[in-house]
């Protein structure tokens, strides 16, 4: 009797405790995949309070795997990325482009962002992600459409500018869907444990659906500009190519390649002249000037060329110096049947290439002629670090169009003008170009200069032409200009244009002085 008396007592006591403190009991509860979600005796009736951390989406298993997917595809997503920031510098085996590289670095960057910041945001699912997301897979699938619809974008691209826009479609296309799931998820379990749908947002969730907004609305903007550029490009795939393109180094790019004029008789030996572009494409700078002296008589016939990265030829795999670029003008000749003898007409950096060019065909080379030529010792100032800094941030923004597109808008430039003309610098190629050029400045290019200082024929024809703005302004430069009338033993002239700046040709002046003088190295060759 008094141990089941006791054994009652014991009973009454636990239950009448369990009555009196269900609340703290339910309190010390850590409710987690393993316990029960709704213990017994919880108040509300049997549902959570929709503030309770057991009240998410993670509670489903498709949830979970959604966000296990999203993490992979930013894993993969980030090793593409290093390999085509690293391909910018150093072309690795299959990952070479023939177009800048930059564009396929921005979608994946693109792809990148967007995968973070849909994990960020990823249990606080909203309207605006979707519509973003929705407008950004669009833009995408259009931008895809474009590269593998015009010929010349596709090859430029490749099957890794190709496949850098297919996954960012894709993984666009993937956060519509995982955004759609994880929200019915979340009010699924909402209904579930807490017996209706969460209609209210903490200020923590509205703070976040601003962010994730501005965020992808940024985004988005990134795309239209992407989208926009493309079609500018395309369009100015449209311009007629004069010349030919020649596939070199092993079939693994073009050079674009071009001459003027009829070739005469074996037994005249008229010198060709060759056309070394300076700072900008030969289009734009000096073949105008070349251009004028053919049309009066003073040289029978010229060649021109662009260099990797320039007009319309391709870039080359990095890194690149100028005597492989020289290489690849040697075997377009070749390819298009030109043979010496050759007179070289180089501006600015050009020469160094024209020297290289002239050590390489010492035979063939019946002349220099130089117009404010670029000092080998200046190759420190091309190669400095910081530049290279500017040049790759340059390109990294380039595939945005941001200047390309004002001056198509505003200042109605024209596909020329983009391609070969006054602001050919903004182009992506022209920018991984001179990025190229950098990079190799005082190591490569300086040792091939060196060597070609050595082997050059000494009795070889030479004329200088500076300007005389920037002799004056430098005294550095005008010493520099000074040693460049000693690249050879027979210096024809060496003018110094008073008020022509370092693009002599474009004073009346300089170009009077220029056609002269080359008239005269013709004549002597």
């Amino acid at each position: 009797m008094v141990s089941v008396w006791g054994s009652n007592r014991n009973e009454q006591r636990t239950t009448e405790e369990g009555e009196r403190h269900p609340e703290q009991q339910y309190e010390h509860q850590e409710p987690d995949e393993r316990t029960r979600l709704i213990p017994r005796g919880a108040p509300n009736e049997g549902y959570l309070s929709p503030d309770d951390p057991a009240v998410s989406p993670y509670n489903l298993w498709s949830v979970r795997a959604l966000r296990f997917f999203s993490c992979l595809f930013l894993a993969i997503s980030f090793v593409w990325w290093v390999f085509l920031l690293v391909s910018i510098f150093v072309s690795p085996p299959l990952i070479y482009t023939r177009g800048s590289g930059f564009t396929d670095f921005s979608y994946t960057t693109l792809t990148v962002g967007n995968l973070i910041v849909s994990l960020l945001f990823f249990t606080i699912p909203s309207k605006p992600m979707i519509m973003w997301n929705v407008v950004l897979a669009l833009l995408l699938l259009v931008d895809m459409i474009i590269i593998v619809a015009v010929p010349r974008i596709r090859l430029e691209e490749g099957w890794v500018g190709i496949a850098s826009v297919v996954w960012a479609v894709l993984i666009a296309g993937y956060n519509v869907a995982q955004i759609y799931f994880v929200e019915k998820g979340k009010e699924e379990e909402e209904e579930r444990l807490t017996g209706r749908v969460e209609t209210r947002r903490s200020l923590f969730e509205w703070v976040s659906v601003f962010v994730e907004t501005i965020v992808l609305g940024v985004i988005a903007l990134v795309a239209i500009l992407l989208t926009a550029t493309l079609i500018l490009r395309a369009r100015d795939a449209s311009l007629e190519v004069p010349g030919n393109r020649y596939l070199v180094n092993n079939d693994k790019f073009e050079v674009h390649l071009a001459c003027v004029g009829n070739i005469t008789d074996s037994g005249s030996k008229t010198p060709t002249i060759l056309v070394e572009a300076g700072e900008r494409p030969s289009e734009h700078s000096l073949l105008p000037f070349i251009h004028n002296a053919y049309r009066n008589g003073t040289i029978d016939r010229y060649c021109y060329w662009d260099r990797p990265g320039f007009g319309w030829s391709d870039n080359a795999p990095s890194p690149h110096s100028a005597g492989m670029a020289t290489d690849a003008f040697s075997e377009a000749l070749a390819l298009a049947g030109e043979e010496g003898p050759w007179i070289l007409v180089s501006a600015g950096v050009g020469s160094i290439y024209s020297r290289i060019f002239a050590s390489r065909h010492i035979r063939d080379v019946k002349g220099l002629f130089m117009i404010d030529p670029t000092h080998e010792d200046q190759l420190q100032q091309i190669g400095q670090a910081g530049r290279g800094f500017v040049l790759w941030g340059r390109g990294i923004i380039s595939p945005l169009g941001l200047d390309r597109l004002a001056g198509a808008i505003f200042k109605g430039r024209t596909r020329e003008d983009r391609v070969y003309g006054k602001v050919s610098y903004q182009n992506g190629k022209y920018i991984k170009a001179k990025l190229q050029e950098n990079l190799v400045a005082e190591s490569l290019t300086a040792s091939e200069i060196a060597s070609a200082k050595n082997i050059q024929t000494p009795d070889t024809p030479l004329v200088v032409v500076s300007s005389g703005v920037e002799v004056r302004k430098d005294e550095r430069w005008a010493k520099q200009q000074e040693e460049m009338t000693k690249v050879t033993d027979n210096l024809v002239s060496w003018d110094v244009v008073r008020g022509a700046k370092h693009e002599v040709w474009t004073s009346w002046e300089g170009r009077k002085i220029l056609e002269r003088r080359l008239g005269e190295i013709v004549k002597q060759a």
